[in-house]
């Protein structure tokens, strides 16, 4: 797979909680921090305090091959209980991708959440991401290694499987804690 390919991974989990308690959870941008070892901080920007349509959060990354980096996400989908998404921009110009545009991101996350078993009791929590279409850090690996573009790719996308588990799991646990 390529980068221009705009690939991407998904992971899920069924969670014994129902949607509106797992949605506080997923919607609490300082919680991937808690659990990644990728995302270190974030915070929500221009004033906002929780997920709206077009607010805005950074992000600050720490990557053993890649070093530090800001980030600023994008609120792009939010439907109540069921759907938050964000398009990651590179505000910093790090990556050489011109001005931070969320229609033109270096990734899009997505958090869809379904409700499951009798009632609603339980909930099916999907989380996702899309590379591209932006330049990102791996855009500056395959800029180095070419030959090896789709097994960066394929690195790259296990990286984000495994932090989506980490997190996945994390938000199942804190979930069923207190449900």
């Amino acid at each position: 797979m390529r980068l221009a390919d705009a690939p991407g991974a998904q992971e899920e989990i069924r969670i014994d909680a129902p949607a509106a308690v797992v949605w506080k959870l997923v919607t609490d941008i300082g919680l991937p921090a808690r659990l990644s070892t990728e995302l270190q901080s974030t915070a929500w920007l221009d004033g906002a305090t929780g997920a709206e349509p077009g607010a805005r959060f950074e992000g600050f990354n720490r990557h053993p091959y890649a070093g530090e980096w800001r980030t600023v996400s994008h609120v792009v989908g939010l439907v109540p209980e069921r759907l938050f998404s964000w398009a990651v921009t590179d505000p910093d110009g790090r990556y050489g991708g011109g001005e931070a545009d969320p229609a033109h991101p270096i990734a899009t996350w997505k958090f869809e959440l379904e409700p499951d078993g009798p009632e609603g009791a339980a909930t099916l929590l999907r989380q996702s991401v899309r590379m591209g279409p932006a330049p990102s850090g791996i855009s500056v690996a395959i800029a180095r290694m070419p030959d090896r573009e789709e097994e960066l790719v394929a690195m790259r996308l296990e990286e984000f499987k495994a932090g989506m588990r980490a997190t996945l799991e994390g938000v199942k646990r804190l979930a069923e804690e207190g449900a």
